[in-house]
């Protein structure tokens, strides 16, 4: 397979080339930018290998490239980057690995195209393109080409040691078939599992970032069910795993949360790229194991779930390494809301109820009530088109509502600092209770947020708490 017209297109292969010849180093093209190439998907990402030195290699690429270009050097691992308008170039020299049981840091020896492709986690990353001496001839040693026309994935060498030496590669080997839509072959998935406990020295933060790429590949599902049979996801996402099973009571069973879960997660995939609408899909149930409990009369509930859900957001996310910051508490919000439109469909609407929800959801509303709607997974069409339906009246209701009294987002007029003053209190817990009161008396729409109405309704309030207004 030669691909040399189509490098020809794109003059950076041509500058890499020239610069490869001038030094005199065989120069290589390798991994995900030909994986890429070969399976037609964008990539801008492009890996260099040269027999030799890469920080020389990409120093030369940026001369050449007469000033259009910015070189990084990493002398503590052999690699420069160099940035040019479109595109970045990473640059290394070809290497082999050995590695030490208890860590994934490879002891690094220099090496030929070989040792470095012997290196590489699957077959269809250790694929390679010549720039030198067959200018666009792929190198295949392993028969990645075979295995991406197969849609398999596969370690080049000995899956066992492949694992071993780094079991990082068995959230990437996920992370790919999940992405791709490959299957896993059968001896590199039962190395998997049999090299699970390895996943114990990686750190919480490279395993996160493969497992976001997973929660963002098109049917994510698949990579879920991937770590579930693998035995990963116990050790990575215990309370993910909680969720999984049925129990029976006297004929009446539970459905199970981890499926559904899933199907949720698939519904909000379909319609969403966004990480954290996806991650408020995985956490939305999350306390339904803890929630869980048997009534005679009326089987199964899980009273709560969603508040205690909310509350169990932050120490997920903490543990996880993911963000403490307000993709958190976007997602904790979501959670501790997700039941409130489907609460509303089953009663007649109120303003009131209507204000309440666009006051606490914001601007996430229409967030919410997306994964509200991914939420309803029964296997009872017309059930589904009832409750969508429902749902689309709900939205229409707000639009009324929002309309009328703008109060998405509304800040009310009596502020912590108005109250604190009329009665000369400190901040103290009598100032939440005011302020909270005439804050719910105007989103249930007793008083308007005027100031001088909300301020006469706070003094009443107030002096029900036995507070008066200093002189």
């Amino acid at each position: 397979m030669n691909f040399s017209e189509t490098l020809k297109k794109n003059e950076i292969f041509g500058l890499i080339a020239k610069s490869g010849e001038e030094l005199k180093v065989p120069t290589y093209i390798v991994g995900g930018y030909v994986r890429d190439l070969i399976l037609k998907r964008p990539s801008k990402d492009i890996d260099v290998v040269c027999v030799g030195s890469g920080i020389k290699l990409a120093e030369q690429v940026a001369k050449n490239a007469k000033g259009n270009a910015t070189v990084s050097t990493f002398k503590n691992f052999g690699t420069a980057m160099v940035k040019l308008e479109d595109c970045e170039v990473e640059f290394v020299g070809a290497r082999k690995e050995s590695y030490r049981r208890d860590s994934r840091k490879p002891i690094v020896e220099d090496g030929s195209l070989e040792d470095d492709q012997n290196r590489r986690d699957f077959t269809i990353n250790a694929l390679a393109i010549d720039l030198i001496d067959n200018f666009g001839e792929v190198v295949d040693p392993f028969d990645g080409i075979k295995d991406l026309e197969r849609k398999i994935i596969r370690t080049p060498l000995d899956p066992d040691i492949t694992f071993s030496d780094d079991p990082l590669r068995m959230m990437r080997a996920i992370r790919f078939a999940s992405q791709l839509g490959f299957d896993i072959e059968p001896d590199t998935f039962d190395a998997l599992i049999r090299n699970k406990e390895r996943i114990k020295i990686i750190s919480k933060e490279r395993i996160i970032d493969e497992l976001n790429k997973i929660v963002l590949s098109p049917t994510p599902s698949y990579g879920f069910n991937l770590l579930l049979h693998a035995g990963l996801l116990e050790l990575i996402f215990p309370e993910m795993m909680d969720l999984k099973g049925v129990e029976v009571i006297n004929g009446k069973a539970h459905k199970d949360n981890f499926y559904h879960t899933l199907k949720v997660l698939d519904n909000v995939a379909e319609k969403s790229d966004d990480l954290w609408l996806r991650w408020a899909a995985i956490l939305h149930d999350i306390a339904k194991p803890a929630t869980k409990r048997f009534h005679k009369k009326i089987g199964w509930t899980f009273h709560g779930h969603e508040d205690k859900g909310a509350r169990m957001v932050p120490k997920i996310f903490r543990r996880m390494k993911l963000p403490m910051n307000e993709k958190m508490k976007f997602v904790q919000k979501l959670v501790r809301l997700h039941l409130r439109p489907i609460a509303l469909v089953k009663k007649e609407i109120t303003d009131a109820a209507i204000r309440r929800l666009l006051f606490e959801a914001g601007d996430d509303i229409e967030d919410l009530m997306a994964l509200c709607r991914a939420d309803i997974t029964s296997k009872d069409h017309k059930r589904v088109q009832r409750y969508l339906s429902n749902f689309d009246f709900v939205e229409e209701r707000m639009v009324e509502v929002e309309e009328k009294d703008q109060v998405r987002n509304f800040q009310p007029v009596i502020t912590g600092e108005v109250i604190m003053e009329t009665f000369g209190l400190k901040p103290c817990r009598a100032v939440g209770d005011i302020k909270i009161r005439v804050r719910d008396a105007i989103l249930d729409g007793k008083i308007r947020n005027e100031y001088k109405e909300a301020f006469a309704y706070m003094l009443d309030v107030a002096e029900g708490l036995g507070y008066q207004p200093v002189k």
